[in-house]
């Protein structure tokens, strides 16, 4: 009984089994009559698709094969754009015309050789001017344009000297520079115009750079100071070095101390006037240090901690030696003398300086006290480069002569209108180190004053640096006629 009922069970449960097997296999046809049913869609779908792309094949209006690139190179060599204005759009544009004629040819024997226009600052506005230009039939060297730097310029020399005042001098951008000309002038100028401008410039001046720089190294006292600056990302240094009648600026270099010594040598035949930074020390034959830095270290300390008195006592005790030397330097009547006055000066700053020396001791040592330690250190550390002025009228007690000449650059540089590159930043020496050293010429930088004299230049073939440099190596030589 039990194996018939055992038997029955297992028929039932295949029964069942196939049962499911049978509703599975019936779903399993219906979803692949489906899939095939999308399978045939979608290549109904892609047939169009195909048939519609190849019913619109792509039409090239331009040859861009090789060979087609090819005869367009071929044919910028032979035909090189200078974009440069036709002289029928020039002549609509004229607005002044001038002849020009060789100064040692007669007129009546001259004849019409060539034009030339360019922009000219006339009664401050801009003007577009011809220039009818005469010179003799057989003449090789046709007279140029008074104001102009080539037979190709279409800029006249006080708008390449206004671009250079306002960007480097007055320190606004090259795009403000173009903005103010508009403004004042009218004269469109775009600022990749500008920029090639001043690259001419810099290029005319570079000989006159390197004729101030051996200028300086010829003078018996220069001032120096050393400001920071930056080409493009890197920061480096502005040096300037300045004399009575000469500037020089070192744009975008190093601070080392061979930054000083391509300008004066490894020893200067001199007396410098500096701070107290390492480079300077052993580089002159007589170093004065700088007042100024001096007694605004002592100022600082005194402001900074009004409750310790010997603070402000030793400021007032500094201030009075300085000024007291100040007297000696301004007394004519001390011929001989002066050493003795120096030694006494120099023996009152001993007696002030009792904390000279003194260890001191990091984590220790009051920041306050550091600082007043450093500073009489730095006294008498240096007892030689202190009265240097005393001894020597001529020399300033301090920096400030050089200092004066850095601000500018300070102020440019926390405006962030440093160099982007050093191509860059030695135009800037260049042409800041021309303009600033005419400046100590004139008793007013005016333009016209600049332009006379620059004018000067181009018509004698001879700069006023390069007169002067001739006379220091030949004292007999002609004085410069102005």
């Amino acid at each position: 009984m039990d194996s018939r009922d055992d038997e029955k069970e297992r028929i039932r449960q295949l029964t069942e089994q196939n049962r499911q097997l049978s509703v599975l296999l019936q779903q399993q046809a219906d979803r692949i009559g489906q899939l095939d049913a999308e399978i045939e869609r979608l290549k109904q779908l892609l047939a169009g698709k195909a048939d519609s792309k190849t019913a619109k094949k792509p039409v090239f209006k331009e040859n861009y094969s090789l060979t087609r690139n090819a005869r367009h190179q071929r044919k910028r060599r032979r035909c090189p754009s200078t974009g440069r204005r036709p002289t029928e759009q020039k002549l609509g544009l004229v607005g002044s015309e001038c002849d020009v004629y060789h100064p040692d040819a007669d007129h009546q024997q001259c004849v019409f050789r060539r034009e030339q226009f360019a922009w000219r600052i006339i009664d401050g506005q801009a003007v577009y001017t011809g220039y009818r230009i005469h010179d003799l039939p057989d003449s090789k060297q046709l007279p140029l344009p008074p104001g102009l730097r080539t037979s190709r310029s279409e800029y006249g020399l006080e708008i390449i000297l206004i671009l250079a005042f306002l960007h480097y001098w007055i320190g606004v951008s090259l795009d403000h520079a173009c903005e103010v000309l508009r403004f004042f002038t009218r004269l469109e100028l775009s600022k990749s115009q500008a920029d090639s401008l001043l690259k001419q410039l810099a290029t005319d001046w570079d000989e006159q750079y390197d004729t101030i720089t051996e200028l300086i190294a010829l003078q018996m006292i220069v001032y120096i100071d050393e400001t920071g600056w930056k080409v493009g990302t890197r920061s480096c240094y502005t040096w300037v070095f300045s004399t009575t009648m000469h500037v020089l600026f070192r744009c975008g270099v190093s601070r080392a101390k061979t930054e000083a010594t391509t300008v004066l040598g490894e020893s200067f035949a001199g007396i410098g006037v500096t701070d107290d930074y390492a480079a300077y020390k052993s580089l002159f034959t007589q170093h004065q240090l700088c007042w100024a830095h001096l007694i605004r270290k002592a100022i600082k300390l005194a402001l900074q901690s009004p409750d310790h008195q010997e603070y402000a006592t030793f400021l007032d005790e500094l201030c009075e030696t300085y000024h007291q030397a100040l007297r000696h330097q301004r007394d004519g009547r001390l011929s001989v003398g002066r050493a003795e006055k120096a030694a006494q000066l120099l023996a009152h700053i001993r007696q002030l300086c009792t904390r000279h020396g003194e260890r001191i001791i990091p984590d220790e040592t009051p920041p306050h006290v550091a600082d007043f330690i450093r500073l009489q250190n730095e006294l008498m550390d240096n007892p030689d480069c202190l009265f240097v002025f005393v001894e020597h009228p001529a020399v300033e007690a301090t920096n400030n002569r050089s200092e004066r000449n850095a601000r500018r650059e300070a102020e440019v540089r926390k405006g962030a209108r440093t160099s982007k590159t050093a191509n860059g930043a030695q135009r800037r020496g260049v042409i800041l180190t021309v303009l600033a050293s005419l400046a100590t010429r004139f008793q007013r930088f005016t333009l016209d004053n600049l332009l006379s004299e620059v004018t000067r230049w181009w018509e004698t073939g001879r700069s006023i640096f390069q007169q002067e440099l001739a006379e220091l190596h030949q004292p007999n030589a002609p004085p410069i006629k102005r």
